[in-house]
């Protein structure tokens, strides 16, 4: 269980150091669409993060009070929101598709970083 709660911890983290240093990125492209577009990806994707470990921590850590319907029903309705959202953001034409996909792959991006940090850790130790 250490190995999850580590890489949880650092996923958490890097989302919100990999938010920060994209969207300070963004803005020293001089760009205020493209900014505002990685901004609004990210805050949407590290949103979405926060919320999912938190529905995940409550149902999971006894005294279970939550079933396995309401989990996948508060998923849904995030999904549904978060796909309402990311359509009006492109159909209006208020951001850049492209920073909006550059911000919404942050999650992924630090979940890259967190499991190639536990493998690395991994080989270190069976090394010696």
């Amino acid at each position: 269980m250490v190995v999850q709660e580590r890489l949880l911890k650092f996923i958490v983290f890097s989302n919100w150091i990999l938010f920060i240093a994209v969207s300070v990125g963004g803005i020293l492209m001089g760009s205020q669409e493209m900014a505002s577009a990685i901004i609004a990806g990210g805050l949407i994707a590290v949103g979405n993060f926060q919320l999912l470990y938190r529905t995940l921590k409550r149902a999971l850590t006894p005294p279970h009070l939550a079933s396995h319907r309401v989990v996948i029903l508060k998923y849904y309705i995030r999904f549904v929101i978060s796909g309402i959202i990311i359509f009006l953001l492109i159909a209006f034409q208020i951001v850049n598709p492209l920073g909006l996909f550059i911000g919404l792959s942050i999650v992924v991006a630090s979940i890259f970083l967190g499991t190639i940090r536990e493998f690395t850790k991994l080989i270190s130790k069976e090394a010696v």
